[in-house]
């Protein structure tokens, strides 16, 4: 009997350790997809280097309690899986919420973000946000705007001077 009540407190231990180091997790009802459906989601989530996994929601109930999350207990009921990522924390909230539109058996229920719960709306207002590489591509060229300018500008007293001196 205490050999299953170990394996039972190791999961427990496994979830608040992924909730800690996790910058976003998201929880999701995934009743009604379909097995490929759930396989292809899983598949686009392990690409964005994101963990997919369903757990007892009695266990997250105790591991959320276990790192002060236990707003996240009213969202723990139902057939739940939980999106762990520890590197991005836009990638999950961008495809679970593509999924969803495509798949309406798969429904957001909440999510922390950076240690903090998050609602429905803030994850899909996290989903809306462009990716890293569109944010960095934004202000590059913001960047580079003056600096165009300027060369234009240069560009424009050289040949206007060429002219008058022509």
């Amino acid at each position: 009997m205490s050999g299953a009540i170990e394996k039972k407190k190791q999961v427990v231990a496994e979830i608040t350790d992924k909730l800690k180091a996790s910058k976003s997790t998201i929880i999701v009802d995934y009743r009604g997809l379909k097995v490929s459906e759930v396989t292809e989601l899983r598949k686009q989530l392990r690409e964005a280097g994101v963990e997919f996994k369903v757990y007892k929601n009695t266990f997250s109930r105790r591991a959320a309690e276990a790192v002060e999350l236990s707003g996240l207990n009213e969202a723990l009921t139902g057939p739940n899986a939980i999106a762990f990522s520890t590197e991005d924390v836009v990638a999950p909230a961008k495809i679970l919420n593509e999924f969803s539109k495509k798949n309406e058996a798969l429904e957001i229920k909440a999510g922390v973000i950076e240690g903090n719960i998050a609602t429905v709306e803030e994850i899909k207002a996290l989903a809306d946000l462009p990716s890293r590489e569109g944010l960095l591509s934004m202000l590059l060229s913001v960047l580079q705007a003056p600096i165009r300018n300027l060369a234009l500008a240069a560009k424009a007293v050289a040949d206007q001077k060429e002219e008058q001196g022509a």
